[in-house]
């Protein structure tokens, strides 16, 4: 097996942005919906979901929903606002901090207590899914969600949460194809290379919890998801620790039941 380098991740992107959108077009139509409405937080993800949805379906059929806590960074608020101005379509600003406050207190727990960090965390992002699918139904909208491929082979998304949407109109790319395509479709270079980050909780960085950065963990996914690497071949071909290449395979089966419809006994 040889070595992945990141050009390999190249493709031709303007038949990918064609295909994107199709496909946008072609699930809106089949739902019978009006239009769709998507989460902004001025990173790469959610930028170019926002420039594929207006390629696809036209400005006036595409919400964007700006969903704020107290923490979140100034800057990611205003990329996320201007982006929306650039593309003229619809938007909310919604900050979610009383309203997860409202959870806390009856919960009878601290924002400030550090041991639930997680379970708080996912409480955040379900905030949000609920907010979206208001403007959904509010709309006959379909919700769609901003996750990649990368983040999705290992789970590292919340179950009904930022998981929680109708369609993935990017899940089939790894986040270096994602950056590459944003660059295609001229998303300021700003939003492109920005650090990715959920902002789930202060400080919160990508790079906290998953096993490497995404520079480093694309070639390992490719390698054993896309070519079906051994464990073994992938650590001396990527120079990426065996045990790092082991957790990652860890996550993949770990979160499995993240990617599939809930488990029901067979009704006989």
């Amino acid at each position: 097996m040889r070595n992945v380098s990141l050009s390999e991740f190249d493709l031709d992107w303007e038949a990918v942005k064609n295909e994107i959108v199709v496909f946008i077009q072609r699930t809106v139509r089949a739902a019978g919906a009006e239009g769709t409405v998507v989460g902004l937080s001025g990173g790469v993800d959610s930028s170019l979901v926002v420039k594929l949805l207006v390629l696809a379906l036209g400005k006036e059929h595409v919400m964007g929903v700006l969903l704020p806590t107290a923490f979140t960074p100034k800057e990611d608020i205003d990329d996320a606002k201007s982006l929306a101005a650039e593309l003229r379509i619809k938007s909310e600003l919604v900050n979610i901090q009383p309203i997860v406050n409202g959870f806390f207190e009856s919960l009878g727990i601290g924002e400030e207590l550090e041991k639930p960090k997680i379970p708080l965390a996912n409480i955040r992002s379900r905030t949000r899914m609920i907010i979206l699918y208001y403007f959904a139904n509010l709309n006959n909208y379909l919700v769609a969600g901003t996750g990649d491929r990368s983040e999705d082979l290992i789970g590292y998304f919340t179950k009904y949460g930022d998981g929680g949407v109708d369609f993935l109109p990017i899940s089939h790319l790894y986040k270096t194809q994602v950056r590459k395509l944003g660059e295609h479709l001229g998303l300021p270079s700003r939003m492109v290379l920005k650090p990715s980050s959920p902002q789930l909780y202060p400080g919160h960085r990508a790079t906290d919890e998953i096993p490497l950065d995404y520079d480093r963990l694309d070639p390992v996914l490719k390698m054993v998801f896309d070519e079906n690497g051994s464990i073994e071949v992938v650590a001396e071909k990527t120079k990426v620790p065996i045990e790092t290449v082991r957790d990652v395979v860890r996550r993949f089966q770990g979160s499995a039941h993240k990617r599939s419809y809930p488990f029901m006994v067979r009704q006989w």
